[in-house]
């Protein structure tokens, strides 16, 4: 996840598998320790977060957003580029801190400054680069709340962003849902 070899691995074996060229790569994978050296979800309250903290909410998000943009730029540029779409996933705080998750909060920053980047880089190759914000909870169950977003809506957001024009791209796409607090 944090390996760009290990990413350019897998975008090699994805393109053997079909027609030797991929078109859309995306990233929804999250490298969050999410509390693997404990503490509260987000990192917790900056006057109390540990430096195991910040390496698990912070640090390792970026990590994952350069390995997958840094391998998936090299690899498309290296098949021809034009006409690709590499897709950078992220949750609402790469758009503002909330107490408490600051930690969580400045990875996906630069999560998005990356993915900035890379849109900015790429752009010349033909290749677009955008970032799906999902600013809501995911419902697995299957359910029909409005205040969740269904993978399915998700899918239709990647959907839409890799159909595209070169005329006219999307570089930033945030999802929320109908019942959800949405924040401008």
């Amino acid at each position: 996840m944090t390996d760009p070899a290990s990413v350019t691995d897998a975008l090699r074996a994805a393109a053997a598998r079909g027609k030797g060229r991929l078109d859309l790569v995306v990233n929804a994978a999250s490298p969050y320790g999410g509390g693997r050296s404990g503490g509260p979800f987000g990192g917790g309250p900056l006057a109390e977060a540990q430096a195991s903290g910040f390496e698990d909410w912070s640090a390792m998000p970026v990590r994952g957003a350069f390995a997958f943009l840094s391998a998936s730029a090299r690899f498309l540029t290296e098949q021809g580029g034009s006409g690709a779409t590499v897709i950078q996933v992220t949750g609402g705080s790469s758009r503002r801190a909330m107490p408490g998750r600051g930690l969580w909060a400045a990875g996906a920053f630069g999560v998005r400054a990356l993915t900035q980047a890379a849109a900015l880089e790429l752009r010349p190759q033909g290749i677009h680069v955008a970032l799906l914000i999902v600013d809501a909870t995911i419902d697995r169950s299957g359910g029909d709340d409005a205040a969740t977003t269904d993978p399915a809506s998700l899918a239709d957001a990647v959907a839409y962003l890799a159909s595209q024009s070169p005329r006219a791209m999307t570089h930033e796409l945030q999802v929320t849902p109908a019942l959800d607090n949405w924040v401008p």
